[in-house]
């Protein structure tokens, strides 16, 4: 049984930085695609980052381009978001998926202007 456990967020001003954590429990995290989801009040889930299976590819949406960072740590099953230069329109529920099945509990980030 794969559980996701997220840490981090919180309230921050404009132009700081947050990271998020998802440690993952279970035999596996390397051999799947992972990656973070958030979800603003009013809108769609929208895809924030992530990476393929092989970990050759990184998608990031253009909204988050340049100030976000998607990084692994496969030894410690921990996935993680970095972000910088957040803006008001990051505030969200920000989740982490691991193989499109499992999701962390979410974490709210609030971005005040």
């Amino acid at each position: 049984q794969v559980q996701l456990v997220q840490s981090g967020g919180g309230l921050v001003q404009a132009g700081d930085s947050l990271r998020l954590s998802c440690a993952a429990s279970g035999r596996t995290f390397s051999s799947y695609a992972m990656g973070w989801v958030r979800r603003a009040p009013g809108k769609e889930r929208e895809l924030v980052a992530g990476i393929s299976r092989s970990g050759d590819n990184a998608y990031y949406a253009s909204s988050v381009q340049g100030r976000f960072t998607f990084s692994r740590d496969n030894a410690k099953k921990t996935m993680y978001l970095q972000m910088d230069n957040l803006k008001p329109e990051d505030t969200a529920v920000y989740y982490c998926n691991l193989g499109g099945v499992h999701w962390g509990q979410g974490t709210q980030v609030t971005v005040s202007s």
